[in-house]
């Protein structure tokens, strides 16, 4: 077992949350067309409200700590804000998009020890990547600030999501990557719009290269290891017994707004961090425990399914399809893709495994919008 399955192992065990999710704005210079955020302020947390959080995380046993958004650069007090995070001694992981990352700003992150800093970069070209982030010259911008950080000797991970628009160049991204001495991960998954619009799911990648980015070994980028916590594959008496996921066990994700959630991909409304403590929500939220109820052996249509062992079943994706304890369609194409093998899930829906074309078709499903506090 490795060290961090060792400490989410431990923090399970002891109820205690080692890794929170924190965005700390939706507002972004980037308007990427698969982005599921509502990019308007409707009233963010003050530097004060976030570094009392922050205290809070420590005394409750949070470790790792991803720093997020929408752009966190367009926080004025971003860095007031990890020096806060980092004087607590977290470790702390940044997202964005890099294009306004200057030498100051990529120095000042090396002095702090941030553990590493995530870069969305979806294509080696810049036609491509612009049109996604509908930025012209965000492709060279971001690759600009991925150089300056990897200069001051800070850890770079390039992100791609891979879309119609851009499957055929995820070669081109890893070998920026490469060049840079960044690491590469990829992620195939289109979230819906957390307003609930399922539109965007149009821009999942075909069946034939969903197969090929589960059977490429060049595609297997780093994945977060508290995401999933059953480790497929594995003996299918033992992954009946396993949780689902990490989402509301050991890790959890904050809002802007002060929202709480098991994840970030999981917008079961839990509690909000202005009007309770956080250790009151993660301890007593009813939702929290309900979720914590869910293991795999009880999943609605999954645990008759060949693919319990291996699957990499997201309840949060599942909430969004109208049942948290019910199978997820994305999740049931992507072990298709993975096996070729039909999964106990599409059966249950009528979904044959011919023709393949069909297989990444979902209904649209109305589901709850994030609530925010204003």
């Amino acid at each position: 077992m490795s060290l961090m399955h060792e400490m989410g192992a431990k923090a399970l065990k002891l109820g205690v949350p080692i890794s929170v999710h924190l965005d700390l704005t939706y507002r972004c210079n980037e308007r990427c067309i698969h982005c599921y955020l509502d990019h308007d302020d409707h009233g963010e947390m003050t530097t004060a409200e976030i570094k009392d959080l922050l205290n809070q995380l420590a005394d409750s046993g949070v470790f790792f700590l991803t720093l997020s958004g929408g752009e966190i650069f367009l926080r004025k007090d971003l860095f007031e804000i990890v020096e806060h995070a980092r004087r607590l001694m977290f470790s702390v992981k940044l997202k964005t998009n890099a294009v306004m990352i200057r030498e100051s700003h990529a120095r000042r992150i090396a002095k702090l020890g941030v553990e590493v800093v995530q870069i969305s970069i979806y294509s080696h070209r810049p036609e491509v990547h612009d049109e996604i982030t509908k930025m012209p010259g965000s492709l060279k911008r971001s690759i600009e600030g991925a150089r300056l950080l990897r200069q001051a000797g800070v850890k770079v991970i390039f992100a791609d999501v891979l879309m119609r628009n851009n499957f055929e160049d995820h070669s081109g991204v890893r070998a920026l990557a490469l060049d840079l001495g960044a690491k590469f991960t990829v992620d195939p998954t289109i979230t819906p719009m957390m307003d609930g619009d399922r539109s965007i799911l149009s821009l999942n990648i075909k069946p034939e290269d969903l197969r090929e980015a589960f059977r490429n070994p060049d595609l297997v980028g780093d994945v977060d290891e508290f995401c999933a916590v059953p480790k497929g594959p594995m003996d299918a008496e033992e992954a009946m017994d396993m949780l689902p996921c990490s989402a509301g066990h050991t890790a959890c994700y904050v809002s802007p707004y002060g929202d709480l959630y098991p994840c970030v991909q999981f917008p079961l409304p839990s509690g909000n961090v202005r009007t309770q403590k956080f250790i009151d929500i993660w301890n007593d939220s009813p939702q929290l425990k309900e979720v914590r109820t869910i293991t795999i052996s009880e999943l609605q249509g999954c645990s008759s399914c060949s693919h319990s062992s291996s699957c990499s079943r997201c309840p949060g994706l599942a909430y969004m399809e109208g049942n948290m304890r019910g199978p997820s369609s994305q999740d049931c194409e992507k072990s298709y893709a993975r096996t070729g093998v039909v999964t106990a899930g599409m059966l249950a829906r009528n979904r044959p495994p011919v023709p393949a074309a069909a297989l990444v078709q979902i209904q649209g499903v109305k589901i709850p919008a994030l609530q925010h506090a204003s």
